[in-house]
C-alpha cells in the first residue's frame, strides 16, 4: 500500500496539486466575480437578496436579467464544466507515473487556457478565441484520458 508520504514524494502529482490550486483558485475568483457584478450592478436573482434595496413592488425592479451579470455566471459555470473533470482525470493521470515533463505540460497548457478562456469570454474577445481556449483545454483532459485508458488502466 503506497503511504502519503510516498504520493509527497510523487513529482507529477505536486505538480498536478499546484495546478489544481492555481485552478481551482481562479474558479473560486470568479464566483465573488459574479456576486461583485451582482451587488455593483444591482441585478439579483432572488426576492431575498433585494431585501437591502427596498421593500414590495420597490425591491423588484432589482429582480432582472443583465448582460454583463450574465457573461460572468457563464464564464464561472463553464469553469465548472470543464474543471471538476480536469481534476477527476488529472488526479488519476498524475498518480500512474508520468514523464514528469509531459504531466507539467498538461497542467500548463490546461491552466493556460482556462485563464485566457475567461479573459476571453469577460473582455469579450472575438470568436474564436474563447472556442480556442476551450478546446486546448478540453483536449489536454482527453490526452490525458487516452494515456491513462491505454497505458496504465487495466480494459
Amino acid at each position: 500500500m503506497v503511504g502519503l508520504t510516498q504520493v509527497m514524494e510523487n513529482e507529477a502529482f505536486m505538480a498536478f496539486a499546484s495546478y489544481a490550486t492555481i485552478i481551482l483558485s481562479k474558479m473560486m475568483f470568479m464566483s465573488t466575480a459574479t456576486a461583485f457584478c451582482r451587488l455593483t450592478r444591482k441585478v439579483f436573482a432572488n426576492p431575498e437578496d433585494c431585501a437591502g434595496f427596498g421593500k414590495g413592488e420597490n425591491a423588484k425592479k432589482y429582480l432582472r436579467t443583465d448582460d454583463r451579470v450574465e457573461r460572468v455566471r457563464r464564464a464561472h459555470l463553464n469553469d465548472l464544466e470543464n474543471i471538476v473533470p480536469f481534476l477527476g482525470i488529472g488526479l488519476l493521470y498524475s498518480l500512474s507515473g508520468p514523464d514528469l515533463s509531459t504531466a507539467i505540460l498538461h497542467f500548463r497548457i490546461f491552466v493556460g487556457a482556462r485563464i485566457y478562456h475567461t479573459i476571453a469570454y469577460l473582455t469579450p474577445l472575438p470568436q474564436p478565441n474563447r472556442a480556442l481556449a476551450f478546446f486546448v483545454g478540453y483536449g489536454v483532459t482527453l490526452s490525458m484520458a487516452y494515456r491513462l485508458l491505454t497505458g496504465r488502466l487495466y480494459l
